[in-house]
């Protein structure tokens, strides 16, 4: 089931993307910077795949 999560560090950052992907419902992860400093356009390429991802700047 989709929660809001934090990422903690660039792997486990990349790990709650994939679970949240697999979850049903919605997942927000938060304190993604951490994702962002190691997979370029990760968004991008997630969608061209056909994953229903966004991301959102608050």
């Amino acid at each position: 089931q989709g929660a809001p999560v934090s990422s903690p560090d660039l792997r486990g950052g990349a790990a709650l993307v994939i679970a949240g992907l697999a979850a049903e419902g919605e997942t927000r992860i938060y304190d993604i910077h951490h994702i962002d400093r190691g997979y370029e356009d990760y968004v991008g390429k997630l969608r061209s795949l056909g994953a229903h991802i966004e991301r959102i700047v608050v």
